[in-house]
């Protein structure tokens, strides 16, 4: 309705936002909302009854400790918009909060790997790569204390009961997905009779009034940071991206790393164990180009290298 299309929607620009909601507008979203929560609660229902079936792999999947990271706002609600850092380690006790997101550069790190193009953030006071840490749905759930909507809360109070601490098993990122997605809904209705959504006053028109500017939010894949320094004309002299993908990279690494040791016991590489590598990569829902790709079809190369860097067996899929 506002974005125009469903994927890369064209509505922020510069100094605001490009259009409003119209009643019309309003009134389709509000015949769906009935709809889309019956939708919402049938996956949460389909999903939960097949945990216990795939126990095994919720068990091997990113099944590790670790710290987690998000935006929560004001009490530590769960939020997608303004509010402040939260760190939580493996037993979902507090490590930090109350952050600034403004200076998140004072309690991130970025590391560059020689063998990756993508960067490997940590959490500065422990060190790379001790400062592993997760983002998105499944850490939003383990650092919020409340999701301040009354279907997810009880969602929510269900999920904890998966561990005594935090859930570290990165193959519940698709229930707290799910969870979140009931959270939205509710979020949706409570905000269709804000006027508003319904204002003209979108886009505030001003020169260069700063020359450097940083921004977060939770994007649905985690916690996003934009850091923009421009010159007098407005002309971008250094931009820094730390998505959620990059801050999710050692802890794919770790469970790639995890899925391997399970599943290969042998000198050769089963095919089963593609699949396997696919699902654990695809919990973290990356914007790598794996995730533009149908399941089962995504190209894939696993090898088993020696400690003399010999290739003693790989698998591949959809490579040439």
């Amino acid at each position: 309705m506002l974005g125009g299309k469903k994927v890369h929607p064209s509505w922020c620009v510069p100094g605001g936002v490009r259009s409003s909601l119209t009643e019309d507008n309003i009134a389709w979203i509000r015949g769906r909302i009935e709809e889309s929560r019956k939708v919402a609660i049938a996956a949460l229902d389909l999903f939960k009854g097949l945990v216990d079936k795939f126990r095994a792999e919720a068990d091997s999947f990113g099944n590790f400790p670790s710290l987690h990271m998000g935006v929560v706002g004001p009490g530590g609600v769960w939020s997608h918009g303004e509010g402040a850092v939260r760190f939580v380690d493996a037993d979902r006790s507090i490590v930090a909060d109350n952050l600034d997101p403004t200076k998140f550069f004072e309690y991130i790190g970025e590391k560059v790997e020689s063998w990756s193009y993508l960067k490997s953030p940590y959490y500065r006071p422990l060190g790379y790569p001790d400062g592993m840490y997760r983002v998105g749905p499944l850490s939003r759930l383990n650092v919020c204390d409340s999701m301040g909507t009354p279907l997810a809360e009880v969602e929510l109070s269900e999920f904890r009961q998966l561990s005594s601490g935090a859930v570290n098993a990165s193959f519940y990122f698709h229930l707290a997905r799910l969870i979140e997605i009931l959270a939205c809904i509710e979020r949706i209705e409570g905000m269709l009779d804000d006027p508003d959504l319904r204002s003209q006053h979108l886009r505030a028109d001003a020169g260069v009034n700063r020359l450097e500017g940083i921004g977060c939010s939770e994007a649905p894949r985690g916690t996003l940071f934009h850091h923009y320094q421009v010159n007098q004309d407005g002309l971008i002299q250094k931009a820094n991206l730390l998505i959620a993908t990059g801050q999710n990279n050692l802890a794919m690494n770790q469970t790639v790393t995890q899925i391997a040791r399970k599943y290969i016991t042998g000198p050769k590489i089963p095919e089963g164990v593609l699949n396997r590598v696919e699902a654990g990569i695809r919990a973290f829902d990356p914007c790598l180009s794996c995730s533009t790709h149908a399941a089962g079809q995504m190209p894939l190369l696993v090898q088993m290298i020696a400690k003399d860097g010999a290739i003693v067996a790989e698998a591949r899929r959809n490579t040439p």
